[in-house]
Formats: structure tokens, sequence, C-alpha cells
């Protein structure tokens, strides 16, 4: 996650290894580090992207870093290829009906 970015999305697939856990999405949001606010920035853009209620989704660990882990209920086999769809995403001002498809360069 990186915080005080210029728009909020979900940029992309990062590998950080074995030891991290594997894949993990890139997601920039606008929000400060602050007082938990980047944290309910990244769970509000991700209900928004998988269009499930924001209280669903909780952060397991990484409150205070920029790797996190982050709880999303429902079946695994279905949730992974939705995961995946929504690398080089933006989700915009309106909710889920407004995601756009960033062009692949």
């Amino acid at each position: 996650m990186t915080p005080r970015a210029r728009r909020n999305a979900i940029t992309g697939i990062l590998d950080p290894g074995a030891q991290a856990g594997g894949p993990a999405l890139k997601v920039t949001v606008t929000a400060p580090p602050a007082d938990g606010k980047a944290n309910a920035a990244v769970l509000a853009l991700l209900a928004r992207a998988l269009r499930v209620p924001k209280s669903t989704l909780s952060v397991l660990s990484g409150e205070t870093g920029r790797t996190k882990l982050i709880h999303i209920p429902g079946d695994g086999p279905t949730l992974i290829p939705m995961l995946e769809a929504l690398a080089g995403t933006t989700v915009g001002p309106a909710g889920p009906d407004s995601v756009n498809r960033r062009a692949k360069k």
C-alpha cells in the first residue's frame, strides 16, 4: 500500500516472494497513514472494487506498515480470479460502476 498517492487505485500485482506469502495487490490511496485513515481507504477501495460491504473486510496484520493482510470473506477459488482481474483497474468516485481499465503499455 502506498499512502498519499495521487489517486485511489489498485495498480497491479506484486510478487514479494515466498517469505511474504506469495503475490499481493499493489494499492495506492490518497489518505495519509495517520490515525488509520490509509487503512480505511484501502478497505473502502477494495470493498467498492469487489462490490462487497466495507464492514465485511478487515486488516488482519500490518496495520502500521505498508504490507497488509486483508481478510476478505468468501470462497477462495472464487475470490482469486476476482482479485487478479482487479490488477490494473481504477475505481472511480462513483463506485464500482465506474471501474475503468487502464491501457497496458
